[in-house]
């Protein structure tokens, strides 16, 4: 019984081995005629044809779009930073501008006032008296800082004014574009004495000048070093005008002050050799504004 199935199974292996072959080798044998289209399908290449190219056109064109969008999206990103780089890079290069003028400005008082034998201190420029002509500046040092009443004000351009009221970390200073601020100077070419006060358009006048004397436009003025005050040979200003058709035995001698008030931004505060205990007699200061 065993042999007979036995038997049966390897026909049927060997059976189905043959259809396999034969299978295979008609597969191998088969040929794809070439064939002509029918009307039929032309129709439906023509139509449907042009819809797949503008599929395909399309999903190009979309592709390309994503693609330059993303390009935009990727250089404003990239402009944005290197607005913002330049931005920083030119605050860099003005603060460093600012700090070289300044430290010019700084080497010129610091060489002009070499040559005065007197403690200096260094102070900036924080107010001034926007109302009244610059009449008054304020100034971020004070008695905590060694500044005392009627120390002198200088800069390298010449002479700002004095200090007239001081508190610990602030003082006041009366400068000579003030009336009640008087100083003794001399016409440097001449040496003519007289007195400079202050009186408008930040301008100031040379009172009490014979009407003899000869001074000229373009005169330079500096401290006659009299009075207990200035120093001897600080600039003061020029001689801008001159009135010679006034009355009275004097001329009316306009001064230009050597200092640009406008432009003023650091100071030396002068320490006086000797204490003083003159007292000044000044209208007490309407409010000092700030820049």
């Amino acid at each position: 019984m065993r042999r007979i199935v036995s038997e049966s199974s390897k026909i049927k292996i060997i059976n189905n081995l043959l259809v396999l072959v034969l299978a295979l080798y008609g597969i191998s044998q088969k040929r794809f005629d070439l064939e002509e289209m029918t009307l039929f399908q032309r129709l439906v290449v023509e139509v449907v044809a042009p819809v797949q190219k503008g599929f395909a056109n399309s999903r190009q064109e979309l592709s390309d779009l994503i693609n330059n969008y993303v390009r935009i999206v990727n250089t404003s990103k990239e402009n944005v930073y290197l607005k913002e780089k330049i931005a920083r890079i030119e605050s860099d290069l003005f603060q460093m501008e600012e700090i070289r003028r300044e430290n010019f400005r700084l080497k010129q008082m610091l060489s002009y006032s070499e040559d005065i034998g007197q403690e200096k201190i260094l102070a900036q420029v924080i107010g001034w008296d926007s109302a009244n002509q610059f009449k008054v500046l304020r100034l971020n040092r004070g008695s905590n800082d060694g500044i005392r009443v009627m120390s002198p004000v200088i800069t390298h351009m010449g002479l700002v004014g004095y200090i007239y009221r001081v508190g610990p970390n602030y003082s006041d200073v009366l400068t000579i574009l003030d009336p009640n601020n008087r100083v003794d100077a001399l016409v440097e070419r001449t040496r003519t004495h007289g007195i400079v006060e202050g009186v408008f358009n930040y301008r100031c006048a040379l009172k009490y000048i014979n009407r003899t004397e000869s001074i000229e436009v373009g005169d330079r003025l500096i401290t006659a070093g009299v009075g207990g005050i200035y120093p001897k040979g600080v600039k003061v200003g020029m001689v801008t005008d001159i009135d010679r058709e006034a009355s009275g035995m004097t001329l009316g001698v306009e001064i230009t002050p050597s200092v640009d008030f406008h432009k003023l931004e650091e100071v030396l505060v002068l320490m006086p050799k000797v204490a003083t205990t003159a007292q000044v007699t000044t209208p007490e200061p309407e409010t000092v504004k700030g820049k």
